[in-house]
């Protein structure tokens, strides 16, 4: 466990639980979570367009991630329905991304990666992309947290104090684009939505606060990927899904506590 590539898929892990948390709970409260797997699912014409052009997986990823965001938030609202809008665009990007990935057929492409994660090859390029990301996340959580959370209660209340929701709003799609983009090496594709809503609901059953549902999200979230990275290396099963499946156990665990000591 104290390799240096274990030591590495650690940081990374933990690093995406920095901006993971925080963002995780408007996730939960906002009932964003088909918007946050649909934004996901965009991301692997993110990758095609990056190899095709042979530029960095971040900058692509990130593009089509923020593109995805900022058109479902501009669209929302003006004749479409939000959960047909997200359907649309995240399986129409899903399904030209596969089909562009096709089409590279110079390049050896490892799609698995891509779309389940593949922590253990994060190299220290990757650890500064990952914490340079989610330090600019977190940064963006802390200083508008006020305003999002006026504006997740109530639009009329935070219209009240003086913050404007839309842009908030916009603030935290964009949020969410960037996090998905680092978080693409460490769970996938297909895992980041897993990442984003496990520790946050878990936190739930027993926070009081929406900061202390914060601070216990992260915690909850970097448990799960110590206790996930022990476990792939003990039991020689995939790091990212087993990262998430350790969630999950949280999750079930926390829960039961709950409507135990309830009852």
């Amino acid at each position: 466990m104290l390799d240096d590539f274990m030591v590495r898929a650690a940081l990374a892990g933990i690093g995406v639980m920095v901006a993971a948390a925080p963002l995780g709970c408007f996730v939960v409260w906002r009932r964003m979570a088909f918007f946050g797997a649909a934004t996901a699912h965009a991301a692997v014409l993110g990758v095609a367009i990056s190899l095709a052009l042979s530029i960095s997986v971040f900058v692509g990823v990130l593009a089509v991630c923020l593109a995805m965001a900022i058109t479902v938030t501009l669209l929302a609202g003006r004749g479409y329905a939000m959960d047909t809008l997200l359907g649309v665009l995240a399986h129409a990007a899903l399904a030209v991304g596969l089909v562009a990935v096709s089409f590279l057929t110079h390049i050896r492409i490892d799609l698995m990666a891509y779309l389940f994660g593949d922590i253990l090859a994060v190299g220290h390029a990757d650890i500064g992309v990952i914490w340079g990301g989610s330090l600019l996340v977190l940064g963006i959580m802390i200083w508008r947290w006020q305003a999002i959370l006026l504006a997740t209660v109530s639009e009329d209340l935070a219209y009240a104090e003086g913050y404007r929701p839309f842009r908030d709003e916009l603030l935290l799609t964009i949020s969410l684009a960037i996090v998905i983009a680092v978080a693409i090496k460490v769970v996938g594709v297909l895992l980041i939505a897993a990442m984003l809503i496990i520790p946050a609901a878990t936190a739930r059953a027993f926070s009081s606060t929406p900061e202390r549902m914060a601070v216990g999200a992260g915690l909850i979230g970097t448990i799960a990927v110590l206790a996930g990275l022990t476990g792939s290396w003990y039991l020689d099963t995939p790091a990212g899904a087993t990262v998430v499946t350790a969630a999950t156990i949280l999750f079930a665990l926390v829960n039961i506590a709950a409507r135990l000591k309830q009852h």
